[in-house]
């Protein structure tokens, strides 16, 4: 019999607080939990012993719960950390989601384990869990096309049109979370990787 992946217990959003950045790119982890929330109900609170804010939502008959850090993102792994650790959760039953500058916007792409890509988020979570080896949700928002530029591009808003396809590329990712939770890996990759929505040019 093969081996039964874990499913996901917690998802994280990567993000920087406050109104200044809430609209940037910086944010679609943010805007992933958002969209969480609206689609299967909940609220979060803000948790000053996680440094986030907290909510639990059930998908399916599984109960998760959600974290955003609040320690902006170079410092992400400190929620993090202090969240794990507290409900004794294990690296492979999270699922982190960013924006990922190497995927176009509208196109999101699940991810296991692996290196952290110049993204410091990532980093930092890796550094807090003391391992890679936990899930991704790569949000695309496109890339600015000199790595001069990122820093200023990802703290900035997308174009309308680019909004609108990271917001379906979203709204995709939250159908397949019913197979993740589960721990069906093989058909959330199949379903996830199928479809893709591009910006449209006026």
């Amino acid at each position: 019999m093969a081996d039964v992946e874990p499913g996901v217990r917690l998802l994280i959003g990567l993000g920087n607080p406050g109104p200044r950045y809430s609209r940037t790119r910086h944010n679609a982890g943010f805007w992933l939990l958002d969209e969480i929330l609206r689609r299967f109900g909940g609220s979060f609170s803000t948790q000053r012993k996680f440094q986030g804010d907290v909510g639990r939502v059930r998908i399916g008959n599984i109960e998760c719960h959600l974290l955003k850090p609040m320690t902006y993102m170079n410092h992400s792994g400190l929620a993090i950390g202090q969240f794990v650790r507290y409900y004794r959760l294990e690296p492979r039953s999270i699922l982190v989601a960013y924006d990922d500058i190497d995927l176009l916007p509208g196109v999101t792409r699940l991810k296991q384990g692996g290196g952290h890509g110049g993204h410091n988020g990532l980093r930092d979570t890796a550094n807090a869990l003391g391992t890679r080896d936990f899930n991704r949700l790569r949000i695309g928002v496109g890339h600015p096309g000199h790595r001069d530029d990122v820093i200023g591009y990802v703290l900035s808003a997308p174009s309308r049109e680019e909004q609108e396809a990271i917001e379906a590329g979203i709204t995709d990712a939250c159908g397949i979370l019913p197979l993740v939770v589960e721990g069906d890996w093989g058909r959330a990759f199949q379903r996830l990787h199928s479809v893709a929505h591009t910006p449209k040019v006026s």
